[in-house]
């Protein structure tokens, strides 16, 4: 599935398929098989359905694999985090650092989304990257919130733990039609985000428009972190398909990938509810 997250136009286990894999079931002590009922074309079939007069793949990805890869990069945000906490000071030059670092992130990611095959050191340098923006700003929010920043991952961990149990109870199911109308409203979203911002940096909305610190921020937070828990049942969709279709095993690095900028995506949203409700 493509534009899963974020990132918009990552590459997913669907490959060149928008919407392979959902809805396909795995056989009974077999890789999964199916076909996408949207699309006619030829890759609209499992993109990797093995030979049947070939040997049997040894190197499909695993649960292990994934959870591996995640840890790995959600590690790299962690430590370079910690290192920007500690050793940058609050000042318009953390400041600074931190908007490079999170263009330097963006540029890999969006460069690792137009790759075909996943490259680790680009994953591992976005999170890096990622990890010094987010240090920067936490301890930000901390001077004036203290213990905000400890608030908001207590908050990601809750939110992304209900949303994948309810993703395993198959109370949210994420079939195609489910994928498209949720990346509608993501880039409706995304796209108010914009015209806002554009809105702000013109002197037309005062005090951060859509994203101020009162009612109306916190109304516009929590819709942006049930968009950000909308990208991470597409990221569970894709490990899912993933493992079930006998995916390649460096693929992993893409679902940690995904898995890693959903979670950039709430904690960052999450941060900013927790100091909206925390007041002055």
């Amino acid at each position: 599935m493509r534009s899963s997250n974020p990132v918009f136009s990552r590459r997913g286990f669907s490959r060149d398929n928008g919407y392979a894999g959902f809805n396909a079931a795995p056989q009974a002590g077999g890789p999964a098989v199916g076909t996408n009922p949207y699309a006619t074309n030829p890759y609209a079939t499992n993109p990797y359905a093995p030979d049947p007069q070939a040997p049997a793949r040894t190197n499909a990805m695993t649960m292990d694999d994934v959870v591996s890869r995640t840890a790995m990069t959600l590690g790299t945000v962690a430590v370079a985090a910690v290192l920007a906490w500690t050793l940058l000071p609050v000042s318009t030059t953390s400041y600074g650092l931190a908007f490079g670092s999170a263009l330097v992130a963006f540029v890999l990611a969006m460069v690792q989304s137009f790759k075909r095959t996943p490259v680790p050191a680009l994953i591992l340098g976005y999170a890096f990257f990622e990890g010094i923006f987010l240090g920067v700003i936490s301890e930000m929010y901390n001077s004036q919130w203290a213990g905000a920043p400890f608030q908001a991952v207590l908050g990601t961990m809750a939110v992304s733990g209900a949303t994948l149990f309810m993703y395993k109870q198959r109370w949210i199911r994420v079939t195609a039609r489910y994928a498209r109308m949720g990346m509608t409203v993501a880039f409706a979203f995304m796209g108010l985000l914009l015209v806002n911002l554009l809105l702000v940096v013109t002197g037309v909305a005062d005090q951060g428009g859509l994203r101020s610190f009162g009612p109306l921020g916190a109304l516009v937070g929590i819709a942006a972190i049930l968009i950000g828990c909308f990208f991470l049942t597409l990221d569970f969709k894709q490990i899912e398909d993933g493992i079930a279709f006998g995916a390649p095993r460096e693929e992993s690095w893409l679902a940690a990938f995904g898995l890693t900028v959903s979670l950039v995506w709430i904690y960052t949203e999450m941060l900013r509810l927790v100091a909206i409700f925390s007041g002055d």
